[in-house]
């Protein structure tokens, strides 16, 4: 099935705290964006020691979302805008409990797969300016996810995004993340997790050492 992609959005690293630098805000691009093995180019991530790089290199937060959080905390304007989690897809019915960890999407004329699920952090709650929306991540597993990049090519919003290839039925985006982020694995997800060649080097090696 094909999902439109309403907005390709990237950022660029600016002053979000203090001394303290974020590319959370992503904008929408328009015209052809090249999918590059890192991601869109050009596209910026503050602290690569947390964000970007091969197994990172795309991330799709479900517009779905956007509606369940104007629930949540109301009217803000970042949730009008649609990189407003720091998404670089945006696109509708594409949801956590659907999608895969391996699943290979046709991006344009790239071809891109599933990696692993969004840890969230501090910083989500500082763009909204309210505390509790990790805490609700992880409780929800509302999470969005990230790919890695196989074939590069181009993208452009109005392109369609369409699974060619479905992942490990078992482990959809959502059970990882609940396993692994919310920490409610049990010995033998961990196990199993530990060896589900497509989900990201550090998040096996994660629950490589979970196990112990």
């Amino acid at each position: 099935m094909k999902h439109v992609i309403e907005a390709v959005c990237t950022g660029t690293a600016r002053p979000f705290n203090g001394a303290e630098l974020s590319a959370i805000t992503k904008r929408p691009r328009e015209g052809a964006v090249q999918v590059l093995p890192e991601g869109l180019a050009p596209d910026e991530q503050a602290d690569r020691s947390v964000h970007g790089g091969p197994e990172m290199a795309l991330h799709l937060y479900p517009l779905d979302h956007h509606a369940w959080w104007h629930g949540k905390i109301g009217d803000h304007p970042a949730l009008d805008e649609p990189g407003g989690f720091g998404s670089n897809l945006a696109v509708a019915g594409l949801l956590e409990d659907d999608v895969h960890i391996g699943d290979r999407f046709r991006l344009g004329t790239a071809l891109i797969e599933v990696s692993q699920p969004r840890q969230p952090c501090w910083k989500i709650e500082h763009r909204f300016g309210h505390k509790g929306m990790v805490a609700a991540i992880i409780q929800s597993a509302r999470c969005g996810w990230y790919f890695r990049v196989i074939e590069t090519g181009e993208v452009t919003a109005g392109d369609s995004i369409e699974r060619v290839a479905t992942g490990p039925a078992d482990w959809s985006v959502a059970r990882v993340f609940r396993a692994l982020v919310a920490g409610k694995a049990t010995p033998a997800e961990l196990a199993a997790l530990a060896e589900l060649a497509p989900l990201s080097p550090k998040l096996r090696a994660k629950a490589a050492a979970k196990r112990g």
